[in-house]
């Protein structure tokens, strides 16, 4: 868009002749390959990802905690059927994954210890770049340390334009940028947000829950000139989907900055594993992608895909990526190649959503995505449906205030490409005390705000 365009490029230019423009300095190392037999179906590897031995000593701590004092250590047989996890693509304990790792650290160790912007910054670390903007179709890509320091380095980026184009003082209130958020966005958002607020270089307008009438009159109503729209792509609290064709719709109407998080759609969506953007077609809509490697991808850490003059601005000016260290090498080193794996067996991606039909089928929920809620109310009722879950052999953690709005407490399930059918329909099977088709007052997601 003409408009940022010319933004970034006049506070790149401030930074420039301020001597504040950085770069990252690249540290030649020589990534191998990846080489490794990939397959055709679920191996006993992928089954490690979803089975979990519980510590009972701290399962009997965290009941206490709760006001749960009859537990007893026969509880818990063996092993435990994990559901609350985000390793959807069970890439985490693939032999590629592991022998890139491996190979890594015996050949350079963690690799150096320092931020991208020091010596942080290797082959390996350009090399997964280059992937991820190939993946996302986007001209460059920035790796973070997490997701989290990726979504909060884009935000103060962004706010630093006001105070750039400002030449020293502070931005006027006509100069400040207007940030628009859905309720529902990650706490990692909502960070950066209030970073940029905190300096006075941005004003947040939070619009009700995908409600795209909402956000339509809150820009219509905003004075300010430059507006961004920041929103997740899969709401990871709540497992639904952002209405991107409508965003994008605005977005054409207005002229705002598009931002979309896809820490849970990456790898999951689209043909090739872009991610939600690809699954609606819009790339070329967006843009700024976010990302997480340490969901579908299995790995750590976190990406920005984007142009390359955002890449400058956000290295330059996002503090949690200039302040953190990068990535050890090996961690790099998995992530490419649990890319590399997503991209031959696509069969991952063809089991997670058989899962989720299979899913709705039995308890007839209209659910769209991995991520399955079940709200059940008060704490005490979501640390009972915990400890019956247990007693029945899954791992289903509750997810309660201060995450979640008071009164919403609710069940956060996750589908992966390890579960079987039989897995699914066991824990149907436990739910159904909880099921909203059994409970009439319970239901499958909540629209509180969270900013």
């Amino acid at each position: 868009m003409a408009q940022w365009d010319a933004l970034v490029d006049a506070a790149l230019a401030s930074l420039a002749a301020r001597k504040l423009l950085f770069n990252t300095r690249l540290i030649a190392l020589a990534p191998p390959p990846v080489t490794s037999e990939t397959f055709t179906g679920p191996e006993p590897w992928d089954r490690a990802t979803v089975e979990v031995q519980i510590d009972r000593s701290s399962l009997k701590q965290w009941l206490a905690a709760n006001g749960v004092d009859s537990y007893h250590e026969d509880e818990v047989n063996g092993k435990l059927v994990l559901f609350s996890g985000n390793d959807y693509m069970c890439l985490s304990s693939h032999p590629a994954v592991r022998e890139a790792a491996v190979k890594a650290a015996q050949e350079h160790g963690m690799g150096p210890r320092g931020s991208s912007l020091i010596c942080g910054y290797t082959t390996y670390h350009k090399l997964v770049e280059e992937s991820l903007a190939k993946l996302q179709k986007k001209e460059d890509c920035l790796l973070c340390p997490t997701g989290f320091s990726a979504n909060t380095a884009v935000m103060t980026a962004l706010g630093s334009i006001s105070s750039l184009l400002a030449a020293g003082r502070k931005p006027a209130e006509d100069e400040r940028i207007a940030i628009f958020s859905d309720a529902l966005n990650h706490a990692s958002t909502i960070d950066g947000i209030r970073l940029v607020e905190r300096q006075q270089e941005g004003v947040a307008f939070v619009y009700k829950h995908s409600d795209m009438s909402h956000l339509d009159f809150l820009l219509s109503s905003c004075s300010l000139e430059n507006k961004v729209v920041i929103t997740d792509s899969i709401f990871s609290m709540d497992g639904d989907f952002a209405l991107l064709p409508e965003l994008i719709k605005l977005r054409r109407k207005y002229g705002f900055l598009l931002v979309v998080d896809d820490a849970h759609g990456t790898l999951l969506c689209g043909e090739n594993g872009g991610g939600v953007p690809e699954m609606f077609g819009c790339e070329n809509d967006i843009d700024v992608c976010l990302g997480s490697l340490s969901k579908g991808v299995g790995c750590q850490g976190g990406f920005v895909a984007c142009s390359t003059r955002w890449k400058r601005l956000i290295l330059s000016r996002g503090r949690s990526f200039i302040f953190s260290t990068a990535l050890p090498v090996p961690v790099v080193a998995s992530v490419d190649a649990a890319i590399y794996i997503s991209t031959k067996e696509r069969w991952r991606r063809s089991v997670i959503w058989e899962n989720v039909k299979y899913f709705a089928s039995l308890t007839k929920l209209n659910i769209s995505s991995p991520i399955i809620v079940i709200v059940v109310g008060s704490e005490d009722a979501a640390v009972k449906a915990h400890r019956h879950l247990l007693r029945s052999g899954f791992l289903v953690q509750p997810i309660r205030p201060p995450v979640v709005p008071p009164n919403s407490s609710r069940l956060r399930i996750t589908l992966s490409a390890a579960h079987s059918s039989d897995d699914i329909k066991r824990l149907v099977h436990a739910l159904t005390p909880w099921l909203p088709t059994n409970n009439p007052e319970q239901t499958c997601s909540t629209s509180s705000s969270r900013l």
